[in-house]
């Protein structure tokens, strides 16, 4: 499934990096996304039928999916630590700065897609993460595109796993709740 020395060597590596990082919008500490993205990537691995999965992988780059957007590890730092692949998969979870805001996620989905089932799997249990109640300061349009967003990601990404995707699904569906009050 995946092995557990690799799996604490990078929790720590990925705690260190975000160790002065909060959750936005709240005091809590941003392992808690780090790790919560990680059990919904464990946790699809058990109920899948995903034997053509790599977990280790999965799990890895799950931990450090946001290093290179968000802290100060560059792509060289996880080819150093952890390999070309695990640093390949973690570039096409970050967002590509250069490009308009607009353009970024369909770019990064592209990238995301060549990388393999175990990345697209990741990028799906982020955005189940991100689906829970949006900060009081977003407004109806905000969390509509945001919703049209997760949408347009579920169909791109289609195809990694089922499980996780019908859990994107439903989340999808469930955020509409937020906009309704």
């Amino acid at each position: 499934m995946w092995n557990q020395d690799i799996y604490l060597k990078t929790l720590l590596f990925a705690g260190y990096a975000h160790r002065k990082q909060t959750v936005p919008s709240s005091e809590m500490s941003y392992v808690v996304h780090i790790t919560n993205v990680t059990m919904e990537v464990a946790n699809a691995l058990i109920q899948g039928t995903g034997k053509d999965l790599d977990g280790t992988f999965a799990v890895q780059c799950a931990l450090l999916h946001d290093t290179i957007e968000d802290t100060d590890v560059t792509y060289e730092d996880l080819v150093a630590e952890f390999g070309t692949r695990v640093a390949d998969g973690v570039l096409a979870l970050t967002k590509n700065e250069t490009l308009p805001k607009e353009a970024r996620m369909a770019d990064s989905l592209k990238r995301i897609v060549k990388q393999g089932k175990e990345v697209r799997l990741v990028k799906m249990a982020d955005r189940i993460n991100n689906l829970q109640k949006p900060p009081k300061h977003w407004d109806t349009a905000k969390m509509k595109r945001y919703q049209k967003e997760a949408q347009f990601m579920l169909e791109q990404l289609g195809g990694a796993q089922v499980y996780i995707e019908a859990r994107l699904k439903q989340k999808i569906a469930v955020y509409e709740q937020y906009f309704l009050e």
